[in-house]
């Protein structure tokens, strides 16, 4: 391990967005030092520099049929968060990142995210930087991560972090608003409308549904929708019905779409829950924004959702209106916030900030190493 050797990457596959800021990152980190992706998936990446290189690992949560089942029920230690017994995914996946830290001598390695191989890194004496997500994350298994690790990395800005995140933790974060996600410019609403073959003085919500689970309910959306009868209320992502819902002639759904900036720039007003590069990518917009955030693990949206309605960011409620007159609340809400100050919330360029703070930690950790011949063992 050298101040100029390479950086691991954990990336967990599921969704894109962890791939998405760990390649803008790698992107710009790759002109100052090696980097070595890890994810259990090597299909999720946009366009990587050729220099960088991807390893495929084994899922670390996913059984395959091969684990021991009179281990399945033994508990789990509290400083860990997924780590079960007689999977031999799991000894595989980190054998090759042990034997990787052992063979590459590795200056830094970033997991995002993962609280098992932060500790991992820790033990095998390799500095980890770890990934910070919004979320009830005081429990002994964040904690042992985030205090091993020598940085912390939270792809937000930090006016949107958790008034509840200790002091000794933010001053050892870097923040990177929007990294990862493209939050350009956005067209115009009337270029954006044209391209899209939508009127130019109609009145249009947005619905950004959820792209986990079964999808978002549609039943909400038709009081919503019938309560304007004027405004035409379209959806764009999974959404599913319920047998009991009427809908009404303004909802229209229209699926998955490759191009939700051009949707988002459209609207007058959007609907959605409140993953990363979802409220990155209306922030940027700037929109009256109603959110409604989903289910996930250690409450990561109901933090966000929270964050995001003290700032005065979003109109947020914590379950779907179930009636007209809630609908009409969140809109009253969402009509007063300032599109000025949501954009203000986007960095310019956050994955060279982000790459650069990764360089000059990684060089910090390993001065005064410059030079030193290794170790020679005598039996």
């Amino acid at each position: 391990m050298s101040m100029t050797g390479p950086i691991g990457y954990f990336v967990h596959h599921q969704g894109r967005g962890h791939a998405e800021r760990a390649a803008a990152i790698a992107n710009e980190l790759i002109g100052s030092r090696g980097v070595t992706l890890f994810c259990a998936r090597d299909d999720i990446f946009p366009v990587l520099d050729e220099r960088i290189e991807i390893r495929k690992i084994p899922s670390l949560f996913e059984p395959t049929g091969q684990e021991a089942p009179a281990m399945a029920a033994l508990p789990m230690p509290e400083t860990v968060h997924c780590a079960p017994l007689g999977w031999p995914t799991i000894t595989d996946a980190f054998a090759a990142l042990s034997g990787w830290f052992a063979q590459a001598r590795p200056a830094l390695f970033v997991t995002d995210v993962s609280a098992e191989l932060g500790q991992l890194a820790r033990l095998c004496s390799v500095p980890h930087v770890a990934v910070l997500q919004h979320g009830e994350r005081g429990d002994a298994g964040h904690l042992a991560a985030y205090d091993s690790a020598v940085g912390l990395l939270a792809p937000y800005s930090e006016r949107i972090e958790q008034h509840d995140r200790p002091a000794y933790l933010r001053r050892k974060t870097q923040y990177a608003s929007g990294v990862g996600i493209d939050c350009s410019p956005f067209p115009a609403k009337r270029e954006a409308r044209r391209k899209l073959g939508l009127g130019e003085e109609d009145d249009i919500v947005l619905v950004i549904a959820g792209g986990g689970g079964e999808g978002t309910p549609s039943t909400p959306l038709t009081l919503g929708a019938r309560a304007e009868p004027e405004a035409r209320w379209i959806t764009i992502g999974k959404v599913r019905s319920e047998w009991h819902e009427t809908p009404p002639g303004n909802l229209e759904h229209r699926g998955w779409v490759e191009n939700p900036r051009d949707w988002i720039a459209a609207a007058d007003r959007v609907v959605s829950s409140c993953g990363n590069t979802t409220v990155h990518m209306v922030l940027a917009a700037g929109k009256p924004w109603v959110v409604i955030p989903e289910w996930r693990y250690f409450d990561e949206q109901f933090c966000k959702a929270e964050v995001l309605d003290r700032e005065g960011l979003a109109a947020v409620s914590r379950h779907w209106p179930s009636h007209p007159a809630a609908w009409e609340r969140l809109w009253t809400a969402a009509a007063l916030i300032d599109v000025e100050q949501q954009r203000a919330i986007i960095e310019p360029r956050p994955a060279q900030a982000a790459a650069a703070w990764l360089d000059s930690l990684a060089a910090e950790l390993w001065r005064g190493t410059e030079g030193k011949p290794a170790l020679e063992i005598v039996a």
